[in-house]
């Protein structure tokens, strides 16, 4: 009965389901966190409050948000986070991030009682298809550096005196805000440059992906999917322990004070907040926008917009796999309050992840009550673990590679349109990829625009 609507509630399959989400999802939170551009133990402990947020907003018994690697590359292009870093310190970069959260939280509100949700069912599959591609090359972008190199440093500092660094300052020059640009320039360089590579950082990097990508297949039935990234992690961390391993490292976690922490009567929650009023006093126009509020705005909101895209994406699976129906408003406020909620504690925007809510579909949860006790054993679980300080970033980012590499080297769903819809497509694929997320999303929608106008009734009989 599992395509007739949403299951019936059984509570210890959501306790079973939550818990090996809660331990499947670590490398991905620490890796994550690296792609915005802090410090990876970030990731941990900022990663329960918005996903309990999200847990009580939500219609949908799987869906599953926090920072996912298109929200990370998003944040990190949107705001200049490499640049910014350097200009003003990591602790000034967090304050930034967070209230940028809280700006596309609000945002989120905002569309929703505008009635956006539904229009966002409408995006052309042409734009989300190559948007999907070009964020997912972003995305492999911030991983090689770790990945192929002791440290991501080197890659950085290697492509800067290179052709590349040439072709970088060229496009900027032209388009100031392709971020993406260097990314690509990054991969060429390092997959044209195999003799630059850190031997141990390298073997670490390609066991991982592999083990990840292939390892399912010879491990024991019995065990829940995502067991492979676990198993891959602890291997990487355990070599790293014995071998004296000297690259990037996610290093150490910090644990908060006993006193810290919210108190709600006897119950104590052990999370670190902002200070609120603080956030909305972040420069982040005049640093960020051009001084511009408008901008920032808009920003937010093609940021959410974008984001609630993934969320559709999600929730349409299930409804046509599951016959589980589902609410755009709802959804759209849930990303919102989800949003508000990890400003609050410090992390970076958050949507829906399609990665964790198929764990969370195949690992037999029954309702959103999986996705809260999975948010509680994040919160409750952070001062057990200093154990991942030795974790070789390398193998982090084999856990992020192994998920997008596939889709990356054979595009099927791009290389599948045909007509105008294959030149959108292969247009906002290449803009995304090489200027930023939000620039290849808005040009895929101008094309899509003036292809249709242009093409009119031609494209109309070959639709037929």
């Amino acid at each position: 009965a599992e395509n007739m609507g949403a299951p019936s509630f059984e509570p210890l399959r959501d306790i079973i389901s939550g818990a090996i989400m809660a331990a499947t999802s670590v490398p991905q939170l620490i890796a994550y966190a690296e792609t915005v551009g802090y410090a990876g133990y970030r990731g941990l402990s900022t990663a329960g409050p918005p996903l309990l947020a999200w847990g009580v907003a939500t219609g949908s018994p799987w869906m599953n948000a926090g920072v996912t690697s298109l929200t990370a590359v998003m944040a990190k292009t949107d705001l200049g986070g490499e640049a910014y870093v350097a200009e003003y310190g990591e602790e000034e970069y967090v304050q930034l991030v967070a209230a940028y959260s809280l700006y596309v939280g609000v945002a989120s509100f905002v569309m929703a009682l505008i009635g956006f949700g539904k229009l966002a069912q409408k995006a052309p599959t042409a734009v989300k298809t190559g948007f999907k591609w070009g964020c997912e090359l972003g995305v492999l972008s911030s991983a090689l550096p770790n990945g192929l190199y002791a440290f991501g440093s080197t890659l950085k500092a290697n492509v800067a005196t290179s052709v590349f660094g040439d072709v970088v300052k060229t496009v900027k020059g032209v388009v100031p805000g392709a971020t993406g640009v260097s990314g690509v320039c990054n991969i060429l360089y390092a997959v044209t440059n195999p003799q630059t590579w850190d031997v141990v950082a390298a073997l670490l990097f390609i066991s991982c992906t592999l083990f990840v990508m292939k390892g399912k297949a010879y491990l024991p039935k019995s065990l829940p999917p995502g067991s492979e990234v676990v198993l891959a992690t602890a291997a990487a961390t355990v070599f790293s322990v014995f071998y004296g391993y000297e690259g990037g490292m996610v290093g150490e976690i910090p644990t908060l004070d006993s006193d810290a922490g919210l108190s709600f009567g006897p119950i104590k929650i052990p999370i670190e907040v902002m200070d609120i009023k603080g956030l909305l006093n972040v420069p982040i126009a005049e640093r960020c926008f051009g001084g511009s509020m408008v901008k920032l705005f808009i920003t937010a909101a093609i940021f959410s917009a974008i984001n609630f895209l993934s969320i559709v994406g999600i929730a349409s699976g299930f409804e046509s796999d599951n016959n589980v129906s589902w609410s755009a408003p709802v959804e759209l406020i849930a990303q919102g309050v989800s949003n508000i909620a990890a400003g609050a504690v410090g992390s970076a925007p958050v949507s829906g992840s399609m990665s964790r809510s198929l764990v969370s579909r195949m690992t037999g949860a029954t309702s959103k009550l999986a996705c809260i006790i999975t948010a509680l054993l994040w919160i409750y679980m952070m001062p057990y673990m200093s154990v991942m300080s030795p974790t070789p970033k390398a193998a982090l980012s084999a856990v992020i590679v192994s998920a997008v590499v596939k889709n990356v080297v054979m595009p099927k769903k791009l290389l599948a349109l045909k007509g105008t819809d294959f030149i959108v497509g292969v247009g906002t694929a290449a803009t995304t990829a090489i200027t930023s997320p939000t620039l290849g999303f808005g040009a895929g929608m101008v094309m899509y625009i003036v292809i249709s106008v242009i093409a009119g009734k031609d494209s109309k009989k070959k639709v037929a």
